[in-house]
């Protein structure tokens, strides 16, 4: 167990495969119940390949192969597409693995289309045979970071319609009659275009932990006016929120990626810290999480002194207060501030720049920076030189980025557990014959984490579109600068037994193994460019 994540109980199982609330702890040979989940647990502790998630298999719908009708009477697809798009996460191939295995239960083929969106917009449609007579390929390796068939950020312009045309044209010629998609907030915009033509799916990915709703009614409180200047045309605000705040309400409780940046970002607080201690110094880490407090606030398992969210503004003069008596006290500060922070104006401190990313948001650089001037100017040199620790503030206080490390590597149990679960829900919704819907992560405290489908039209505004979730104010106590007591119980379900004992093992036999030292990386991409197909050219 890596410290600073506490040990805790198993949450309770249910009987109904659509709607797993799976232990994070492992089930006991005593508990009836949980006695067919081991097997997807093990298979997801282990990235062993097998034939299927067993343990799902013997509770699937009972299904006529010959047929390809289920005891509804209701038709099976025979092929479905899956993509990764937007940023990586660690989680991505977790999820993919999670349909791949709950369409070889049900004999479904399922092609990964090569690059995500931007596969589409080839003639020639790149795409590989992910399950092959109804096993997964080994290059699929749930516990491996990043995304076998590859990501980008090409999205589908909805007034296209040529364009549209032409993309729905070639899944048709492939044979896909329905698609699941990996990605966002960003992703799931993205998707409704498709969604008028055949049915599409999301399954959520992202660290940032944006993908979700505080409670069912928040799009509502949207408003918008004209602004030019504004990505879309205009600026979105919001209503003052006449609901009540309940852990239980929240939709999309956590998405994969998450605890695993977190993970990465909390052992980070904690190597800055001894450096700080060491040199009787003031560091700020920024982390990622644009607008979005979550991985800040996840942050605190690493015991950070001060930590800033973007949904709360700075009040300069209680921060530098509070590094003060801190200071003095123990004789160093280490800050974790959201790349996202704004000051008491709401202006974005580290929206210097005026790129924009792929994606259409502004590229925000040098939040810890700015912070940074603002402290020292506030402090100033004598304050050190003072206490003979340095020439000057500037000197005193260092910056540090966690930067894409939160977003690569290994995933932790957590992540890829609850990610399979999110990609076999997928498919599952797509054979339900559910259209335009997300698998979605929930919890409440009766039946701990479950899996379920919802429509993706209500995480829509009024005029259609999707915002990135921010961070409840109730999870942040902005006097103490830290997790509320309800932020606290936001946290503990999802990191209590979140690294398995695998996750250390891994790295103890990997990381100085004496071949690395001699062979060179061998990258997954050159293995799946030996699997990858195309559409025949027309007349050909």
């Amino acid at each position: 167990m890596i410290a600073g994540f506490a040990a805790g109980s198993a949450v309770r199982v249910r009987e109904n495969p659509t709607e797993l609330s799976i232990p994070i702890r492992q089930a006991t040979k005593e508990s009836a119940v949980a006695r067919p989940q081991r097997c997807f647990w093990q298979r997801c502790r282990s990235g062993a390949a097998d034939n299927g998630l067993s343990c799902l298999g013997r509770h699937a719908p009972k299904v006529d192969w010959r047929t390809a009708i289920d005891a509804k009477g209701r038709a099976i697809m025979k092929r479905i597409g899956i993509l990764t798009a937007g940023g990586d996460t660690p989680a991505l191939n977790a999820a993919i693995h999670g349909a791949v295995v709950r369409a070889n239960q049900l004999r479904i083929e399922i092609y990964g289309l090569i690059k995500g969106f931007n596969c589409l917009f080839n003639p020639r449609v790149p795409h590989v045979h992910l399950n092959p007579l109804f096993q997964e390929i080994p290059e699929l390796d749930p516990t491996k970071g990043g995304t076998l068939i590859g990501s980008s950020r090409d999205y589908i312009d909805p007034t296209r319609k040529e364009d549209l045309d032409l993309i729905s044209a070639r899944l048709l010629k492939l044979g896909i009659e329905g698609l699941i998609s990996v990605g966002g907030d960003g992703t799931l915009n993205g998707l409704q275009p498709l969604a008028e033509r055949l049915p599409t799916v999301l399954a959520p990915k992202t660290i940032d932990n944006d993908l979700g709703l505080n409670y069912p009614s928040e799009p509502d409180e949207w408003i918008r006016a004209k602004d030019p200047g504004a990505p879309h045309g205009y600026r979105y605000a919001r209503t003052p929120s006449s609901a009540v705040f309940d852990l239980n309400q929240i939709v999309n409780y956590a998405t994969p990626g998450y605890a695993t940046a977190v993970l990465v970002t909390a052992q980070g607080v904690e190597r800055i810290r001894t450096t700080a201690e060491s040199h009787r110094r003031i560091a700020i880490i920024e982390v990622m999480g644009r607008h979005s407090g979550y991985i800040a606030l996840g942050t605190a398992y690493g015991q950070p002194d001060i930590i800033l969210i973007p949904e709360h503004p700075l009040d300069t003069e209680l921060l530098v207060e509070r590094v003060r008596h801190l200071y003095d006290l123990q004789k160093n500060v280490v800050i974790v501030c959201g790349e996202g922070i704004v000051d008491e104006q709401g202006v974005e401190l580290g929206a210097e720049s005026t790129s924009m990313d792929p994606a259409g948001n502004v590229a925000l650089s040098g939040a810890a920076e700015a912070l940074r001037a603002k402290i020292t100017a506030l402090l100033g040199d004598r304050y050190f030189q003072r206490y003979r620790r340095g020439s000057s503030a500037r000197e005193a206080i260092f910056t540090r980025k966690v930067g894409h490390t939160q977003r690569g590597g290994r995933p932790i149990l957590f992540d890829r557990f609850y990610a399979a679960l999110l990609g076999s829900k997928a498919v599952d919704l797509l054979v339900e014959g559910r259209n335009n819907a997300v698998s979605v992560l929930q919890y409440n405290a009766a039946k701990g984490f479950h899996v379920e489908g919802y429509d993706a039209n209500r995480f829509r505004d009024r005029w259609g579109l999707i915002h990135a979730r921010q961070m409840h104010p109730a999870l942040y106590d902005p006097l103490l600068m830290k997790p509320s007591r309800m932020g606290i119980d936001y946290l503990l379900p999802i990191f209590t037994d979140a690294i398995g004992s695998d996750d250390a093992e891994h790295m103890r036999q990997t990381l100085f193994d004496p071949g690395n030292l001699s062979e060179p990386y061998h990258s997954i991409n050159t293995d799946v460019h030996k699997r990858i197909r195309y559409l025949e050219p027309e007349g050909d």
